[in-house]
């Protein structure tokens, strides 16, 4: 559901040319919309509820930024996306930003010609396997079936692990995280990997999680993050300081609650800069003072929206872990605003 290292880095290129000769920031205030790639079928991170409105960890990103730049955190458009098609669709233009949870890699970054403007959470690909199998270690897989999502990083990272350890293994491809689940649990496969992150909120879905283990170990790096067209940088600013208002606001005790009026009684220069009642970095963006006060105000601060959609409080029950703010140990952390 994420890492697609084949896709044809020329098809890319010559998408690209058309697509980033626009102005994002243009298009997205003619049409009064934005465009939002996501994933689907990874509760807790994007997916519609019952009434069909997308809710989700990665779809507060998109939330953020309409609301930065439209005045608006339902002025969005979500365009489901699979790992064959969300480059695709950002490239040519169908989708402003992507999302979902897609890995920051030099190929993506470099040759694919697309801007990563962040992470939004540090992951690492893990294996979950029916508890009857009687498993504690990935090491203790040689000869298993596994559900994997074909054209993905997944895929090598499997590959490599599998080497590495002297194991073989049997592909079982798959298109979706849906078809992975759908696979995985009616027994096609004896494993399933993907980020340990996924695994953790399909898991949390199941009928009886409690059937399925999610093994020790991680194979793998997985920063995951919104990316954008490279050649449009001040698209790619806008949705990159939106991800930092979001980050400053947690290590600043800016809320979705306070940040209206949280302004007016800070002493504090950078609470008062990032919320538009100084400076001028609104205006930098080409946007107004309180861009950054409304996407706050939207669903929270990194750390509510951490909590609301993925954290210990939910169904999913992640730990912050790694994705803790700095000061708490952790790797989330924002460039100053100034």
């Amino acid at each position: 559901m994420k890492k697609s290292v084949f896709f044809g880095a020329l098809t890319v290129a010559g998408l690209m040319a058309g697509a980033s000769a626009a102005a994002t920031l243009d298009d997205v205030k003619a049409r009064g919309s934005l465009n939002c790639g996501v994933t689907t079928g990874v509760p807790g991170f994007a997916e519609p509820d019952a009434d069909g409105v997308w809710k989700g960890f990665d779809v507060a990103v998109c939330r953020a930024v309409a609301a930065a730049v439209l005045g608006d955190g339902s002025a969005v458009t979500f365009v489901p996306t699979t790992g064959k098609t969300r480059f695709t669709a950002l490239a040519s233009g169908e989708i402003d930003m992507l999302a979902r949870n897609t890995t920051w890699t030099f190929s993506r970054d470099v040759d694919l010609k697309f801007e990563f403007v962040g992470v939004n959470y540090y992951d690492g690909q893990g294996f979950m396997v029916p508890a009857e199998l009687g498993v504690s270690s990935a090491t203790e897989l040689d000869g298993a079936t596994v559900c994997i999502q074909t054209g993905t990083t997944t895929e090598l990272n499997l590959a490599d692990f599998f080497r590495s350890n002297g194991m073989s293994y049997e592909p079982v491809p798959i298109e979706t995280g849906a078809e992975a689940v759908q696979q995985f649990t009616a027994g096609a496969c004896d494993v399933y990997t993907t980020d340990r992150s996924a695994l953790a909120a399909q898991r949390a879905n199941f009928d009886t999680p409690s059937d399925y283990v999610v093994l020790p170990e991680i194979v793998s790096k997985e920063p995951l993050g919104p990316l954008v067209r490279h050649g449009d940088n001040e698209w790619g600013d806008i949705v990159r300081w939106t991800l930092n208002a979001l980050i400053t606001a947690e290590e600043l005790g800016v809320t979705a609650a306070n940040a209206g009026d949280i302004a007016g009684s800070s002493n504090n220069p950078e609470v008062k800069r990032l919320l538009g009642a100084e400076g001028s970095l609104g205006e930098m963006l080409g946007l107004d003072a309180e861009w950054a006060k409304r996407a706050i105000m939207v669903e929270g601060n990194y750390g509510e929206v951490f909590e609301n959609n993925i954290g210990e409080g939910t169904q999913i029950a992640l730990p912050r872990g790694v994705n803790a703010k700095w000061t708490d140990g952790g790797l989330i952390y924002s460039p100053p605003f100034r």
